[in-house]
């Protein structure tokens, strides 16, 4: 495991911090500020991100030592339920037994069998993070998270970025109207999209990459100093002796229970090895699960109200059912959209690009999920995650004062436009 704070969603953030700041700096004549001549030190971001990861990392180390938890570094591999073999880093062997195990070990970037994705200059996230300076252009093959995270680190710092993702559109997850938000605001930075496409090969050319894709349009070329693959994580589950203990895999995923207990008694599995849904935070609460259960206790994991967000500018959030999901499960819904160019805090950030959209259920008005693109979005969905597990309903968001003037007063108008009485914006005629 560990994904989250050595290679994943703390370094990438850091990274797209600065590249925020670099883009404000630069266009600073918006907001009355005059910065001339700004760049981007890679070298010293490098430093900052390592210092931001060794701070956190010694944090996790003194949390662990003050409560008493012996780490032994090395592989471990079941023997048995109840009994776990380590190999030292320094060649030592030792047998370790237990109660209960818990099986934490993480994921690793999917590497399609495509020709040419052997070649020098193939990255995945894990070397996009350690670069040793910005690459003129690059092609991202896939169109996730990890993929727009990456464009729109990319594309702020001046990198010229072309996206070819499967599906008919990216971030298939979220809701299409936040993605169109985010989508738009790319390709206005210069991001070119090739959706509903396939890379057949990619092929050496002078010092660049030349990707070849199938697309609706016919075949295309597209040319990269550097190669992007972000097409998905699978789970670490090879060599851990998981069959030898009793430990059902499917389709490469540790099967588990509600409580997070796998098919072996005394053997629990966290994180991105079994959960459907590989964010940190997912295993962070499993981990809370799994470890109550393996004390005695009768947790349950209930991913309701687990929230989605992709950190790029605008940032977008996600929380709940879309509309379009919660069409499908046959709910008869109400929408209230509040776009954030009505959003007096969202005016003054200079980002006014945005919407809060609530998806409710017309029966019992209770909400049923929450979408959102603008500033701050990561943060204010915890807000319709909160409402998710309360069961709240709209009126219980409308009778809630939220200040003024904040970016989440436009959560509060969202939730009056269900009715259709946001007070921000225009009477329909």
């Amino acid at each position: 495991g560990g994904v989250c704070l050595n290679v994943g969603c703390i370094p990438t953030k850091v990274l797209l911090h600065t590249a925020k700041a670099f883009e404000t700096a630069r266009d600073g004549l918006a907001i009355g500020l005059r910065a001339e001549n700004v760049s981007v030190d890679w070298p010293a971001l490098m430093e900052r991100k390592k210092a931001v990861i060794d701070t956190l990392v010694g944090g996790v180390e003194t949390l662990m030592a003050t409560n008493g938890i012996t780490v032994l570094r090395g592989e471990g591999r079941l023997l048995s339920p109840k009994e776990v073999a380590v190999k030292g880093e320094d060649g030592s062997e030792a047998t370790v037994q237990a109660d209960a195990v818990i099986i934490a070990t993480g994921s690793e970037p999917v590497i399609p069998p495509v020709p040419g994705f052997d070649l020098e200059g193939i990255i995945t996230s894990s070397e996009a993070l350690s670069l040793e300076g910005l690459p003129e252009s690059a092609v991202i093959v896939g169109g996730g998270v990890i993929g727009m995270e990456f464009a729109g680190l990319f594309s702020s710092l001046g990198v010229k970025v072309s996206v070819v993702e499967m599906l008919p559109e990216i971030l298939p997850m979220f809701d299409s109207e936040v993605v169109a938000v985010l989508r738009g605001a790319f390709e206005r930075k210069g991001v070119t999209f090739h959706t509903s496409s396939k890379v057949t090969s990619v092929k050496r050319s002078g010092g660049g990459l030349l990707v070849s894709a199938e697309t609706p349009g016919g075949p295309v070329l597209l040319e990269g100093e550097k190669v992007l693959l972000s097409v998905g994580r699978r789970p670490v589950t090879v060599g851990l002796g998981l069959e030898e203990a009793g430990v059902k895999v499917e389709r490469g995923r540790i099967r588990t229970d509600k409580r997070m207990e796998t098919s072996a008694r005394g053997v629990y599995a966290v994180g991105d090895c079994t959960s459907p849904v590989m964010l940190a935070h997912v295993a962070s609460r499993e981990g809370e699960v799994a470890a109550e259960n393996a004390l005695g206790g009768a947790a349950r994991m209930d991913y309701k109200t687990v929230p989605s967000a992709v950190y790029t500018s605008p940032e977008i959030a996600s929380v709940g059912l879309s509309e379009k999901e919660a069409l499908e499960k046959g709910y008869r819904v109400k929408v209230g959209r509040f776009p954030l160019m009505a959003n007096g805090k969202s005016i003054i950030l200079g980002e006014s690009e945005g919407l809060v959209k609530f998806v409710v259920d017309e029966k019992y008005d209770e909400i049923l999920g929450m979408h959102m693109a603008g500033p701050g979005a990561t943060e204010l969905i915890a807000e319709g995650a909160l409402a998710l597990r309360l069961e709240a309903t709209v009126e219980e968001i409308l009778t809630t004062v939220h200040g003024h003037p904040t970016v989440g007063e436009a959560v509060l108008e969202a939730a009056m436009a269900v009715r259709g009485s946001a007070l921000s914006l225009p009477k329909s005629q």
